[in-house]
């Protein structure tokens, strides 16, 4: 019960269309492979502040602290190739490979997850209420109501009234002829008369 004056209303959540989700995911996608997933973090930004999930902001901290890592093991690296060890190179190239696919991995799986479990488009944000404990089991239900779609139940509010008694149908068709030949009676004494 809320009392006197407008009814609240329930916080509708809009859901971005299927093909304007396709579309960012693809940027972002695209952005975080072409800067060798230094970029990653604007992927794991968008990914935080969609869910608000604090594993994803955790996350984003550790792509951050990832990247510049990597960007200050660049910056420290020989600039000759030929003068890097191959050590240097293999740890550089996967760490390179660890980031770009742990963030486009997560990224993809955590926001199709979570629009998948959304309400469809426009539709307000509901939560389905808990079952009561004098509830039937769904079984129970779906069996319940196979039975009833066999056998149309009465309804117990309606009034039962009896059928109209006709009116014997002879008894008024000698009437209705007797009187049709009163009336063709009269008009031939009518006629006659003239």
């Amino acid at each position: 019960m809320h009392g006197y004056g407008p009814t609240p209303q329930q916080q509708t959540t809009s859901r971005p269309s299927p093909a304007s989700l396709a579309a960012v995911r693809v940027i972002l996608v695209a952005v975080t492979v072409l800067s060798c997933g230094l970029l990653g973090w604007v992927a794991m930004l968008r990914l935080a502040i969609v869910t608000r999930r604090t594993r994803d902001w955790v996350l984003l901290a550790a792509v951050v602290v990832l990247n510049t890592g990597l960007f200050v093991f660049v910056m420290e690296a020989p600039d000759d190739p030929d003068d890097m060890s191959d050590a240097q190179a293999l740890l550089m190239m996967l760490w390179l490979v660890a980031v770009l696919i742990g963030v486009i991995a997560y990224y993809l799986y955590a926001e199709i997850r979570h629009y998948g479990s959304a309400p469809p488009h426009g539709a307000p944000a509901t939560v389905p209420p808990a079952p009561l404990p004098y509830q039937r089991h769904p079984a129970q239900q779906l069996h319940q109501q196979h039975h009833h779609q066999q056998r149309p139940q009465p309804n117990p509010y309606t009034v039962q009234t009896p059928p109209p008694t006709p009116t014997p149908a002879p008894q008024r068709l000698d009437q209705v002829r007797a009187e049709l030949d009163e009336l063709s009676d009269y008009l031939r004494k009518e006629g006659e008369g003239r």
